[in-house]
């Protein structure tokens, strides 16, 4: 049997040599130690907030599962919360604190951490919203882009300043922090309403339907993100994509400059840490703005 080893987070990683990546050669020893460096900045929105893992124990290529709920097995360095479900009953779900408790995950399997818009201790009031800017198939990323900067302008008009981040994916997320006053109900509200309403102005680029025929040859304004018990992907998450791309913050300028959302990949570690530190993304979706109306 192999001899589990630890980083310099603690936690034991068994089959460091196991490929998680295969298109890339990408091991799960490099994964954890990408998320041991980047345990700071990943915490800055993960640490407390209830998550759904991305669990591939046998790479990204073989079968993974989403997991949300506390089934034992992480040990003592993963917490949980408990959450009253739709049905009434109470399931445990998933929290980390530490560097400790993200390598603990990732040594069950878990290459991607996707988090609620709330906090554990109070998870009735989100503290962000996150607007996922979806194009479809047919579209560049220079629509997805653009998409952005709309509806960074739109949300401008009604006080809100918000940020764009690289999904990893083919999209572009626009994250508006909000001071945790409102309830789940209203800040759903108001993001449905806002993309709707910009679906209906700009209906030759935009769609709040999440069906398939709406989409062609536009972009899905998807605000299902700001629902109770919604998840969406944390920034410096690693995805399980091909190539291991990452989950990166970026600047309004930046993004005007960049022609893919998966710009940034595990092995780009010590870059993602110089930018996490850097002056320009020191208030990168800082300062908790009221939600209009509420």
């Amino acid at each position: 049997m192999p001899v589990p080893q630890a980083p310099a987070g603690g936690v034991a990683i068994s089959h460091r040599d196991r490929v998680i990546y295969p298109e890339a050669g990408i091991t799960k020893g490099e994964l954890a130690d990408y998320y041991h460096a980047l345990a700071p900045a990943l915490l800055r929105w993960l640490a407390n907030r209830p998550v759904s893992l991305v669990r591939c124990p046998q790479g990204r290529a073989r079968k993974c599962f989403f997991q949300k709920h506390d089934t034992g097995g992480f040990g003592p360095h993963v917490h949980h919360v408990a959450v009253r479900e739709k049905d009434g009953t109470v399931a445990p779900y998933l929290y980390v604190d530490t560097a400790e408790g993200v390598l603990a995950c990732v040594q069950m399997g878990t290459i991607e951490f996707h988090g609620w818009g709330s906090l554990a201790r109070d998870i009735e009031k989100p503290d962000r919203m996150v607007f996922d800017l979806d194009p479809d198939e047919g579209l560049g990323f220079g629509a997805a882009r653009q998409a952005a900067e709309e509806v960074r302008g739109e949300l401008a008009t009604t006080g809100l300043a918000s940020w764009p981040m690289l999904t990893g994916g083919k999209g572009v997320h626009v994250v508006v922090p909000l001071r945790p006053d409102a309830a789940w109900p209203e800040v759903r509200a108001f993001a449905e309403r806002f993309s709707r309403a910009l679906a209906g102005a700009r209906p030759e680029r935009f769609t709040a339907s999440p069906r398939k025929a709406s989409r062609k040859g536009r972009i899905f304004i998807d605000y299902l993100r700001n629902q109770r018990g919604s998840t969406a992907i944390l920034p410096y998450s690693a995805r399980a994509r091909e190539g291991a791309p990452v989950a990166a913050p970026v600047t309004w300028d930046e993004l005007r400059g960049l022609d893919s959302a998966h710009a940034f990949t595990v092995r780009d570690t010590a870059l993602l840490l110089e930018r996490a530190g850097s002056r320009a993304l020191a208030d990168w979706a800082e300062g908790g703005q009221p939600l209009p109306g509420a």
